[in-house]
């Protein structure tokens, strides 16, 4: 059973001068450096407690994070959920994704309500897990995928939504958060969910961390939950891109690698990057990028087990473990295909592995039968951006 609630959030109050943005930023994963060093220099900004950690613990965190609740910059909302809905383009067409803000309880994932679908890294988890023990707050959101709510429901909720934030970020997409306080439509949604499935989208890392937050703190209810934004898996807005690879090996040599390839899978050397993306959309796999120039694209076998005729299962194993070696790469991942070509020339990478989008059909697939895609296989876009609403757990 999944148990998916209401809560009393904490929301920016925003000052004379203040804007929104100034409060927010992207999920503490996806950014650069640079962007950090801008975000973390506006009081306020949630960076100042997610990527705030000092000789390995976030009590500095902590503080402020207090202070901005004792001072007024964050208030306290009654129980409510939060209808939060992002309006953006892709390749000129206009999306809209719609999802509901509220605490899931966590459980494990052997009881077959909460689905994983990537593998994760578990050094990421050490450190958000320090994260939790010392800010007692879920600062970010997961992002789940549900099997929807009816569209009677969904009128109801627009109905009933209250606005109070609206930005547009730097990649073009407006971010609309609205309360949602009717207590009859708050029970419909708990009701509704309450008999389905959760697929994690986004934060894997975060929910595995919020699990093992709960066990270590066994008799605090209010410990048992995590931060979650659920949309529908049929919502019209629900974009995923691939994430390709980038990779540089260890005395790479290019003819051997051609090869090795040719041998390992039924491939096709195309007249450049234009043409491997044309044989792409017509029915092969992957994409090979090499620093010479040259390009291949490559077709996986179908297979019964759909983890093993998954394009970026095979890329790992077979191309990335099997013919470089595993011990012998470096990979870096890129969800932009545009941006993965301008890396191979300025940036000194042997090849780039690339993908089409991945399907939802085909996640939903693999999950169900409890295995995981690799990581970084997907992309979910836009990211559910974080510093809207904290869920206080102390």
């Amino acid at each position: 059973m999944v148990i998916f609630k209401p809560f009393p959030g904490y929301r920016p109050v925003l000052k004379d001068g203040e804007s929104i943005d100034d409060r927010i930023s992207p999920p503490y994963d996806v950014i650069s450096p640079e962007e950090l060093r801008k975000l973390q220099s506006r009081p306020g900004n949630v960076t100042r407690i997610t990527l705030r950690s000092v000789d390995g613990n976030y009590h500095e965190a902590r503080k402020e994070l207090d202070s901005w609740i004792s001072e007024g910059l964050l208030q306290r909302d009654d129980d409510c959920f939060y209808l939060y809905e992002q309006a953006f383009k892709v390749s000129e067409k206009e999306y809209l994704r719609s999802g509901i803000v509220g605490v899931l309880k966590t459980e494990p994932y052997s009881e077959g309500n909460i689905i994983p679908h990537e593998e994760t890294f578990p050094k990421v988890k050490e450190d958000r897990l320090k994260l939790l023990r010392d800010t007692e707050t879920h600062c970010e959101s997961i992002f789940g995928i549900s099997e929807g709510l009816d569209e009677e429901l969904q009128r109801d909720i627009a109905a009933v939504a209250e606005p109070v934030y609206e930005t547009v970020d730097n990649n073009g997409v407006t971010h609309r958060l609205s309360l949602i306080r009717d207590d009859g439509v708050k029970k419909r949604i708990e009701d509704a969910l309450r008999t389905q499935r959760i697929l994690i989208a986004d934060g894997h890392h975060r929910f595995e961390t919020a699990c093992s937050y709960g066990e270590e703190n066994p008799d605090k209810e209010s410990k048992q939950y995590v931060l979650a934004t659920l949309v529908a898996s049929n919502d019209p807005g629900l974009v995923v891109w691939p994430t390709h690879r980038l990779i540089r090996c260890r005395d790479f040599q290019e003819e051997p690698f051609i090869s090795s390839l040719n041998e390992e899978l039924e491939t096709i050397e195309c007249d450049g990057i234009k043409d491997m993306e044309y044989q792409m959309s017509q029915g092969a796999d992957i994409g090979i990028i090499l620093r010479s120039g040259r390009t291949f694209v490559a077709y996986v076998p179908e297979e019964d087990d759909p983890l093993r005729s998954l394009d970026t299962y095979v890329a790992q194993e077979r191309i990335m473990n099997g013919i470089l070696g595993r011990d012998n790469i470096d990979v870096d991942y890129e969800a932009s295909l545009k941006k993965a070509e301008e890396r191979m020339k300025t940036e000194d990478y042997d090849l780039a592995i690339v993908f089409n989008p991945p399907r939802m059909e085909k996640i939903w697939s693999v999950s169900l039968q409890g295995k995981r895609m690799p990581k970084k296989s997907t992309y979910f876009f836009p990211k559910i951006w974080s510093g809207f609403v904290y869920y206080r757990m102390d």
